[in-house]
């Protein structure tokens, strides 16, 4: 695909590579709470229901994708090495070694590993956080929300909310081109933000209210993640390598979101919600600035065109 394309379809990857996130956050806790509730299972018990469910839906997938996905053979489905694939380990090693050594020479590369790195940076913080915030006793600081509801905001209106923004982000970007709508979509991931500093700080009882902050939350992330995506594509990944480029640079963005978990419970329990989304706004400018500062070293003929 030539980069409009990619920006046209880039909302729909989005999509299906966050849904099985969202259906986790949000369909399967309401589904524990059901059965909880509904059926008298103990906690454990329901827990241990929808882990077989997740297990039996990797196998399935398992499965399926036996099935569909292209294998890569030739005439009948014969075995065949790609022409400029590694022809043994050793092969295969100093392929791997100059992939990696070939990513770090790429012009302004520091640059936009900061970006990849720091785009999704408050998000990262919200996503452990947000949802204990939601359900932890009032007296804790917290909205006091049951598993039930807080999977229906998560896994309904939150999860339409992120499908519509994405697909939304993908038509935008597509139409602007990625130069130009860059900084935009950093501001749509992170600017909604504010609606968890507002939860914190007004923290409302009104259910409605609770689920437009998450939904308005959502949608932004939603919209404003294909920029993510895109950059990596069109920026990071071309060149003789672009699959492992494309590989190391999402291996970035994953070591944002890992490291970010790993201090946020940290954080929240040495100051509490309310300062905990103060700082997770204060740090979404972070992004911000990498967006406006970002390079874009490969040329965009379509872009130059429009």
């Amino acid at each position: 695909m030539d980069h409009r394309e990619q920006a046209t379809y880039v909302g729909v990857q989005g999509v299906f590579w966050n849904l099985g996130r969202v259906i986790a956050t949000g369909l399967l806790v309401s589904f524990t709470g059901m059965l909880h509730g509904g059926m008298g299972l103990s906690w454990a018990r329901s827990w241990m229901v929808v882990m077989g469910a997740l297990s039996a839906i990797m196998l399935l997938s398992f499965g399926w994708h036996l099935r569909v996905l292209p294998s890569g053979g030739g005439a009948g489905g014969a075995p065949r090495r790609p022409q400029e694939g590694p022809a043994s380990l050793n092969a295969a090693a100093r392929t791997f070694v100059d992939a990696f050594a070939t990513f770090f020479r790429k012009k302004s590369i520091w640059m936009m590993i900061a970006l990849a790195y720091f785009y999704r940076f408050g998000e990262g913080l919200i996503e452990k956080i947000g949802p204990l915030f939601l359900l932890d006793a009032r007296a804790a600081g917290g909205l006091g929300l049951d598993n039930v509801r807080l999977g229906n905001i998560n896994g309904t209106y939150g999860t339409a909310a992120f499908i519509i923004g994405a697909l939304l982000g993908g038509l935008f970007a597509a139409r602007l081109g990625l130069r130009r709508s860059l900084f935009l979509l950093a501001l749509a991931v992170n600017v909604p933000h504010v609606t968890y500093l507002y939860l914190s700080q007004v923290r409302p009882e009104s259910l409605g209210a609770i689920a437009a902050a998450v939904t308005i939350e959502k949608l932004g992330y939603g919209f404003g993640s294909v920029g993510h995506m895109l950059y990596m594509m069109q920026q990071m990944a071309p060149g003789p390598y672009k699959t492992a480029h494309y590989a190391f640079a999402t291996g970035v963005m994953g070591l944002c979101m890992m490291s970010t978990g790993m201090v946020s419970g940290v954080m929240q329990e040495a100051v509490g919600y309310r300062s905990f989304f103060v700082i997770v706004l204060a740090v979404s400018a972070l992004p911000l600035l990498f967006a406006w500062k970002a390079p874009f070293p490969v040329r965009d003929p379509q872009e130059e065109r429009t």
